[in-house]
C-alpha cells in the first residue's frame, strides 16, 4: 500500500461508540480538509475560541446517529444543532473515542473543549 492510500485508509476509517442513553454514535476521523472546513464554518472569530472548537470538532466527527447519517455540519448553526442533538452523554462519548486517537490536533481540541 502507498503511503498516500495508508492515509485515506485511515482518515475513512470509523469507529462506534455507544453513549450513556444507549445510542450507537458512529464516529469518522476527520481530514485536514473536514478541519480546514470546520475552522471556515466556525467563522473567524469562533474558530479562535479553543473550548467552542474543541465542541465543534466532536459534532463534525460524527457520521451516524443509530445508523442514521450525519451530514458534516457547514455553519455555526448546524454545528450547534449537532452538539444540542448529541447532549452531554453523546458528547462525552465522542469526546472519549476522539482522546483515544492517535492525532495529536483532534485530542488537544477535544481536551480543551471542556476548559
Amino acid at each position: 500500500m502507498t503511503p498516500t492510500a495508508s492515509i485515506l485508509t485511515a482518515a475513512s476509517t470509523t469507529e462506534t461508540v455507544i453513549d450513556g442513553g444507549g445510542r450507537c454514535i458512529t464516529i469518522r476521523r476527520l481530514t485536514a480538509l473536514d478541519r480546514l472546513r470546520l475552522f471556515k464554518a466556525a467563522g473567524p472569530l469562533l474558530a479562535q475560541n479553543q473550548p467552542w472548537l474543541g465542541m465543534a470538532l466532536i459534532a463534525s466527527s460524527v457520521a451516524a446517529i443509530d445508523d442514521v447519517p450525519v451530514p458534516p455540519p457547514c455553519n455555526e448553526i448546524q454545528i450547534e444543532t449537532m452538539v444540542g442533538r448529541l447532549g452531554d452523554a453523546g458528547v462525552a462519548a465522542v469526546a472519549l473515542a476522539l482522546q483515544q486517537s492517535a492525532d495529536p490536533t483532534s485530542e488537544e481540541l477535544v481536551a480543551n473543549a471542556g476548559n
